[in-house]
């Protein structure tokens, strides 16, 4: 998932993007023309994909908010105004808004 900014405005939109129906689909594919000893990992790598299909927007936009504040180092309460800070500080373009927004997806879907 990615934030996407423009035209030098920062923006409060975060847009996921779900791609799992093709990629789920292909597995398939892959698991129906597969030899034995793939079969297995194959059939996990399904599993996985649905199980991923399945998760709310909200659960996604927060598991991406914790990536991005484990990538810039981020260890501290997710509740802080310094998680808003090192969220801002990853992904420069996020509005004050946006950051507050996320933060609060990522509080009402912990880990």
């Amino acid at each position: 998932m990615k934030g996407f900014t423009g035209f030098g405005k920062r923006q409060d939109l975060v847009l996921v993007i779900r791609d799992s129906d093709l990629v789920a689909a292909a597995l398939r594919e892959a698991l129906d023309a597969a030899p034995e000893e793939e079969r297995a990992g194959l059939e996990r790598a399904v599993a996985i994909v649905g199980e991923t299909a399945g998760a709310s927007e909200g659960r996604l936009r927060a598991d991406w908010v914790r990536t991005r504040l484990a990538d810039v180092g981020f260890t501290g309460d997710i509740t802080s105004v310094a998680a808003i800070k090192a969220l801002r500080q990853a992904e420069p373009g996020l509005s004050l808004l946006a950051a507050v927004q996320l933060q609060k997806e990522a509080v009402a879907h912990p880990e």
